[in-house]
């Protein structure tokens, strides 16, 4: 695509990229096939090849304005149009770029900016956060349903973890969501890691991945918590940490990002390139782990939900399908399995009525073989879909 950044844009510190991007793409439209936005609202600027030429306008000169950004915030980065491009356009480095330069340009709205100000500060916060999921489900038929439906059916609780005692270690981020919303998960994971000869090293000092700031108008604050995690893992992973495991694929994908966020960062490029080289999804592990001795078979009926950040964004589609299998589970067929289910990290919060449309639409393909139980591998996903209280949702 022709482009001819304007002088403002060609200052801004990725505009060489945000040009390379752009002229990447031929505007086939190829990507609003397979977009979940476009399918929905049937509006060319709510797929990516109009997000593309919105963005490109504005880089070239042409005035933010407000429908411009909630074109841009209707995007769910689910990354589904990058699978489908025939030309590899690296959309969603474009989108962060043209989101930042709106969000320059266009202050939001007092109730917005309160809304992401405040998501931000409990993602930097866990133990708030666990606070007030257990007091909102002990205080649960009083609230709103829609609050109703972000909260776990049942209160949480997560079973002791196995102390350190192996050769080969890893370690765990422990997200900013998940223990207050499913503590267990990673405890689980723990469990069967160590049934495989692998200790997981808990670090404290690592928090929150900083997809959620990133994401959120607050792309340096964000940043800043890449570096405070590289900081944290480094001196482990000098140790002999065999890698940083994440059971939230939602993490996962933006710490498999940091080396390209970081790479203009001279003391920390070289670091990011490594840890993003060291993380892994726990799949990652585990498929390479001989699960059948852990006597784990079972011939369960399940309907598996891939997150897009583990099929689009780290490329790990079918992954955890085949280790369900290798396991005995009978999976059913889930139509149209590479469309969103609406959750995006803090996507059912920002955007809810379209959120709660890809849920239920996601639902229904979920449930269309009949499966006793759904499971996915990312907390958002899963908090999302089992909202619908349906078909029960698990990691």
């Amino acid at each position: 695509m022709q482009t001819t950044l304007s002088p403002e844009a060609r200052q801004l510190p990725r505009a060489a990229e945000a040009e390379r991007i752009l002229r990447s793409c031929v505007h086939c439209g190829f990507c609003n096939a397979t977009c979940p936005t476009y399918q929905l609202l049937g509006d060319e600027l709510d797929g990516p090849r109009g997000r593309i030429y919105l963005i490109k306008q504005v880089l070239e000169g042409a005035t933010a304005t407000a429908q411009v950004q909630q074109h841009l915030d209707r995007c769910l980065t689910c990354r589904n149009c990058e699978t489908t491009c025939p030309s590899g356009v690296d959309y969603h480095h474009l989108l962060d770029i043209g989101r930042a330069v709106v969000d320059a340009a266009l202050p939001r709205p007092a109730g917005q900016q309160l809304l992401r100000r405040g998501l931000r500060a409990l993602s930097a916060n866990p133990q708030l956060f666990k606070a007030l999921i257990q007091g909102g489900s002990r205080l649960r038929p009083l609230l709103p349903q829609a609050l109703q439906d972000k909260l776990p059916r049942q209160l949480p609780s997560a079973k002791p973890r196995p102390p350190l005692r192996h050769a080969r270690r890893v370690l765990l981020l422990e997200g900013c969501v998940q223990p207050g919303l499913s503590p267990n998960t990673n405890a689980a994971a723990a469990r069967v890691l160590d049934r495989l000869g692998i200790s997981v090293q808990p670090v404290a000092e690592a928090g929150c991945c900083g997809a959620v700031d990133y994401h959120l108008d607050a792309q340096e604050a964000g940043l800043q918590r890449a570096r405070r995690n590289i900081d944290a893992w480094w001196p482990h992973l000098q140790q002999g940490a065999e890698a940083i495991i994440q059971t939230a694929s939602g993490c996962g994908a933006f710490i498999k990002d940091y080396q390209h966020l970081l790479a203009h960062d001279p003391a920390y490029r070289d670091k990011a390139r490594q840890v993003s080289t060291l993380a892994r999804d726990l799949v990652e592990v585990l498929r390479a782990e001989p699960l059948e001795q852990l006597g784990a078979h079972s011939e369960q009926r399940l309907a598996f939900h891939c997150p897009c950040t583990l099929q689009h964004a780290q490329k790990l589609g079918g992954a955890v399908e085949s280790l369900l299998q290798r396991l005995g589970f009978n999976l059913t067929a889930v139509p149209d399995s590479h469309l969103c289910c609406g959750s995006a990290g803090t996507y059912s919060l920002t955007q809810p009525v379209l959120a709660r449309q890809l849920r239920d639409d996601k639902l229904r393909a979920l449930e269309s073989g009949q499966p006793e139980l759904i499971v996915t591998a990312n907390i958002g996903c899963q908090t999302h879909l089992d909202g619908a209280g349906r078909t029960p949702v698990r990691h």
